[in-house]
């Protein structure tokens, strides 16, 4: 343990005493809880970082929306608005945040909500389109006040929960036996050729503290899109994966880059990656700071990509960088499963729908 680990650790039993308290409280019905009358899905972790709630959300929604009026209710996290947004196609970075945003535009045709009182969200969805079918709550493990009637936690494969601590001394959010209110569990980011009979370490790990389904999922890369459609991106070469003669800048403001960077580092000859915080707004000085690198690839080939995520705050420069808007691609991706595990998970979410509608 390390001199800051040691600092730290006592803060982490500061912080077990008062999650513990408040989940007692919650467990006894001294706080209250409210079930509503309609089918709520929970998508939450009890890690702090990326483990791949947006992409799992947005896999629920495609999966539902065909048969079902679907809402999606988010905190915002890092919007400077207040209080309940429902999301538009005028809607900004700063009103309802990056997430939510993407959400919206992947799929306009549904209800994208913010609110971080999660209870008032539910109620103000209820009341303003009561057709509403299924409200899938994006990042609600921790809130207590509403009981989902499915529970799914997702776990990065790449950060062992079942090894990790409280913070601030890990990235526990909660403690390891939180795990038991879910109802799902879902192992994200598995790498390529895991299998439980080879490696089956991470489902031990979970029987600790948890006896219900798990679903492996890993992320599937897709193809990348430009960031600014509009701009005369025909200029410049397609980007398209496997280009060996080219470089690229990275630019990331997402909690784990390690997996992306792997991948694009595969592909790609060069590859120089510029990092900032989780949900970074950019800024003039970054976009000056990115331009720079680009200018100073050494393939003849070059080009600047980013995540989904992180394309939502980038466009909000659209004026700063017009020079480089044609070589501005994001890599777009979904979410991946380990063979059978897709079937499970999909017969899961729609007997749990199905089974609660509110006529049945």
């Amino acid at each position: 343990m390390d001199n800051r680990s040691i600092l730290l650790y006592p803060f982490s039993l500061i912080y077990n005493v008062v999650t513990s308290v408040r989940n007692f409280l919650y467990d006894k019905g001294v706080f209250k809880t409210v079930q509503y009358g309609i089918p709520v899905i929970c998508v939450g972790n009890i890690t702090v970082g990326g483990t791949g709630k947006t992409p799992h959300t947005e896999y629920i929604v495609r999966l539902l929306k065909k048969e079902y009026r679907v809402a999606v209710l988010s905190r915002g996290y890092k919007r400077k608005s207040k209080g309940f947004r429902f999301a538009s196609k005028n809607s900004t970075v700063d009103e309802i945040g990056d997430e939510p945003l993407q959400i919206f535009r992947r799929f306009p045709d549904i209800a994208v909500v913010t609110d971080s009182n999660r209870n008032r969200g539910i109620e103000t969805i209820l009341k303003k389109r009561p057709d509403t079918d299924v409200i899938i709550m994006d990042d609600g493990f921790q809130h207590r006040s509403v009981t989902p009637g499915l529970s799914i936690v997702l776990c990065d494969h790449g950060r062992p929960v079942y090894e990790d601590h409280l913070l601030p001394y890990g990235n526990l959010r909660e403690t390891r036996k939180s795990l038991g209110r879910a109802d799902l569990i879902v192992v994200t980011k598995t790498p390529a050729g895991f299998s439980l009979d080879s490696d089956g370490a991470f489902y031990k790990g979970l029987r600790k503290y948890y006896s219900g389904d798990v679903v492996f999922t890993s992320i599937d890369y897709k193809e990348f899109v430009p960031v600014f459609p509009k701009s005369s991106y025909n200029m410049a070469p397609v980007l398209k994966q496997n280009d060996e003669d080219t470089g690229i800048v990275l630019i990331t403001g997402i909690a784990n880059p390690k997996p992306l960077i792997d991948h694009l580092g595969a592909i790609f000859k060069e590859v120089v990656h510029l990092e900032f915080p989780d949900h970074h707004r950019f800024s003039a000085n970054n976009i000056k700071s990115i331009s720079d690198a680009f200018d100073k690839l050494n393939t003849i080939r070059k080009f600047i990509v980013t995540t989904e995520k992180d394309a939502v705050r980038l466009r909000e420069f659209s004026e700063i960088t017009r020079p480089i808007q044609p070589f501005v691609y994001y890599l777009r991706l979904e979410i991946g499963f380990l063979e059978g595990n897709k079937e499970i998970f999909d017969k899961i979410i729609f007997d749990y729908v199905g089974k609660n509608q509110k006529n049945s």
